[in-house]
């Protein structure tokens, strides 16, 4: 009999693009950002759009509704350009 051949177990090529409550680091990857703006109108009060559309962190997520408008920012960007960390 042979063993059947072993495969090992996927390895994440990504970081967690979300952080737990408390504090959180918004970061924008701007090479892989390609000017939706959805982000800038999800988290209005974090994110604003330069001249060509592009987003500008304009602040960092403070309170619990930031974190909130942040975190769907992040999970909503089809770029998949936005990350939110623990700081």
């Amino acid at each position: 009999m042979t063993a059947a051949p072993h495969h090992p177990a996927p390895v994440p090529t990504d970081a967690p693009r979300e952080a737990p409550a408390g504090t959180a680091r918004l970061s924008l990857a701007p090479t892989i950002c390609r000017g939706h703006g959805i982000c800038a109108a999800l988290a209005p009060e974090l994110i604003a759009l330069d001249d060509w559309g592009y987003p500008i962190i304009a602040a960092q997520p403070r309170t619990s509704a930031q974190r909130a408008d942040a975190r769907r920012a992040v999970d909503l960007c089809p770029a998949l350009a936005l990350r939110l960390r623990r700081s």
